[in-house]
This record gives structure tokens, C-alpha cells and sequence, in this order.
């Protein structure tokens, strides 16, 4: 009997044990298993090489949310269409956690379908990022330019909250490669090859045309001739003249500080600054008003005088023209017969000088 109750016994304290160790684990996980979920999805034009269920989904590098599948849109959305109709998008879900955006469920940021809407205007785009150079990639989401980021074209309505995609990095630099590729092989290589001939062939047979001696000589003779005139300059005597330019140059900065610093010039400015202070005082002295108001009436009554004996100033002026006349006349008479002044009438006539 002792032995069978030490059996139950040890029984008992196992399956304790096991149940303590299941409350535990529930304990300890209870905060994350039964923390409310967001399911967002997104849909790829591209390969999906290195993404993985489990992977991470990340906003601007902070982890918020895992991968939980990986398929394609038509087995979804498009399974009564005939395959050739189907898109050959790659569908992503992954769960997101709403407390890491700034919300809770069914409120917040992204967890409500209308601001997603709003946040995928301004260019919220999800995108695969490699991870290293392990070979595996996570989903990145951030905000890109939306003009040079275009949606995918869909036809249904997304069953979960959704964000569309961006080209990765990779595709991006593929897509450049092509790109350069493509014109590359469009270049006619052969022809610029050609071109390129006929060029060489051209500057061989112009510079052969050259004649390199004749050039040689004309310019040996040029460096003759330069070197005859330098010779020739009068360099002492620039050099003099330079000197006695400069000696003269120092001169008149010399006098022309002594001008400058004549007190007379510092007075100046504080002279005019009182002849304009004088100035504006007689302008706005009253009498200087009066003054010329007395002035422009006595120029009115000088212009009436003027005007009023105009007539009888013409009239003097003409008899005085009379009267110098006169005089010009009786001074001419005088010249000719000085006694007619005194005697009266001219004396008679002798007999025998008719």
C-alpha cells in the first residue's frame, strides 16, 4: 500500500506540475496571443525571391508586423475568370500589430480603412528589401513620390486593409540595366565604326598635306624676329620712366592728403548744414511770406504803369528822333556856312563869278 500511494503521489506532482507549466506559458503569452491583430495586404508585379512566411514587415525600419501568406490574386479574387483574363499579381498578407502605429483596432492610423486611403494619396507604398547579402528579403513601408510610384491595375474589392506595392531596389536597378542595354544594342556600332574610319582616314591625309619643314621655318624666323625686338626695347630707360612716374604719382597723393586735410574741408559740411539751417528758418519765417506778397503786388503795378504809358513813351521817343534830326541838320548847315549862324541869309552873289 506504501508503494501505491507513492505512486499516486508522484502522479499527482507531475501532472501539477505539467498544468503549473501550461498556466505559466499562458501567463507569459497571453499578452501577445490574445493582443488584437491587423491584416494588411499587398499585391507585387515582380518576384518575391527571399520573402518568407515569417518574415518581417517594417515601417521605416521599425519591426511592426510578420508575413502570413504568400499566393497570388487569382486564387482569390479571380477563380471564375478563364486563366488568360487572370492577373499575374503575387498577393502578401502579413499581420500587423496596431499598437506599434499609434492605434488600436478598427481606430488609429492604417488600422481604418479610410486613413489608409488618405496615407496611400500622399504615397504610402510597401516594398521588398533585401536583408544583407543572406539572400533574404522583409517588407518595407515608407513614403514615396506617388507621380513615379503608379498603382497596380485591380478590379476587386481588397478582403483586408490595403497598401499597394513600389518596385524594389533590385527591380529598379534591373529595370536601368535594361534599359541601357536596350540602347546599346540599338546603336549602329558598325556604322559609328565606319564614321569613325573615314575620320582617321581624312586627318591622316590632311595633316600629310602639311608642309611641316615650311611651318618649322616661319616660325623659327617669328621667334627670330621676337627675340630682335626685345632686344631693341630701351629697358633702363622704362625702367627711369617707370620710377619717376611712380615718384610723381607719390607726389601728388602727398598734396592731395595735404588738401584733404586742410580744416577748411572739415568745416564744410558743418558750414552748409548751417547755411541750410539759416535757409529753412527765412523760409519759414511769416514775413518772408508777407514780404513776397508785397513784392509780387508792386511787379503788378509797374507792369500797369508800363503798359498805360506805353503810347505816350513811343510819341517822346519819336520827337526826340525829330528833334536829333534837327540838330543833325543845323550842325551840317554850320559845317558849310558858319556865318549864316550870325548873319542871317547867305551873302550876295559877286558879279563876274557867274
Amino acid at each position: 500500500m506504501s508503494l501505491r500511494a507513492n505512486y499516486f503521489k508522484l502522479g499527482l506532482f507531475v501532472i501539477g506540475s505539467i498544468v503549473a507549466g501550461v498556466i505559466v506559458l499562458v501567463i507569459i503569452g497571453s499578452g501577445r496571443w490574445f493582443q488584437p491583430k491587423l491584416t494588411v495586404e499587398t499585391y507585387f508585379n515582380e518576384s518575391v525571391q527571399g520573402l518568407d512566411i515569417g518574415s518581417k514587415l517594417k515601417y521605416r525600419g521599425v519591426a511592426i508586423g510578420d508575413v502570413t501568406r504568400i499566393g497570388f490574386t487569382y486564387n482569390r479574387y479571380q477563380l471564375d475568370r478563364p486563366m488568360a483574363q487572370r492577373s499575374r499579381y503575387v498577393l502578401v498578407e502579413a499581420q500587423v500589430e496596431p499598437k506599434l502605429l499609434g492605434g488600436r483596432a478598427a481606430t488609429g492610423d492604417l488600422t481604418n480603412p479610410e486613413n489608409a486611403k488618405i496615407e496611400v494619396e500622399k504615397g504610402l507604398r510597401i516594398r521588398l528589401a533585401p536583408q544583407g547579402i543572406t539572400g533574404t528579403s522583409y517588407l518595407e513601408i515608407d513614403y514615396v513620390d506617388p507621380a513615379t510610384n503608379p498603382l497596380l491595375q485591380t478590379d476587386w474589392t481588397p478582403d483586408n486593409i490595403y497598401i499597394p506595392s513600389a518596385p524594389s531596389t533590385v527591380t529598379q536597378f534591373v529595370n536601368a540595366a535594361n534599359d541601357i542595354l536596350d540602347r546599346l544594342h540599338k546603336l549602329d556600332v558598325e556604322g559609328l565604326v565606319t564614321n569613325l574610319n573615314k575620320l582617321l582616314v581624312t586627318a591622316n591625309a590632311r595633316m600629310e598635306g602639311f608642309d611641316t619643314a615650311k611651318i618649322s621655318q616661319g616660325t623659327s624666323r617669328v621667334l627670330s624676329k621676337m627675340e630682335t625686338k626685345l632686344d631693341q626695347l630701351p629697358v633702363d630707360k622704362i625702367g627711369k620712366d617707370t620710377s619717376q612716374l611712380v615718384a610723381e604719382l607719390r607726389t601728388t597723393n602727398q598734396r592731395l592728403s595735404g588738401i584733404l586735410d586742410d580744416p577748411a574741408w572739415k568745416r564744410l559740411p558743418s558750414d552748409a548744414d548751417a547755411a541750410a539751417v539759416q535757409v529753412k528758418k527765412l523760409v519759414e519765417d511769416p514775413n518772408f511770406a508777407r514780404t513776397l506778397t508785397h513784392l509780387q503786388s508792386t511787379l503788378a503795378r509797374f507792369d500797369r504803369l508800363m503798359g498805360a504809358g506805353e503810347s505816350d513813351l513811343a510819341r517822346a521817343l519819336d520827337n526826340l528822333r525829330q528833334i536829333t534830326d534837327n540838330l543833325r541838320d543845323l550842325t551840317e548847315d554850320a559845317k558849310r556856312n558858319p556865318s549864316q549862324l550870325i548873319l542871317g541869309a547867305p551873302p550876295a552873289r559877286v558879279k563876274g563869278t557867274e
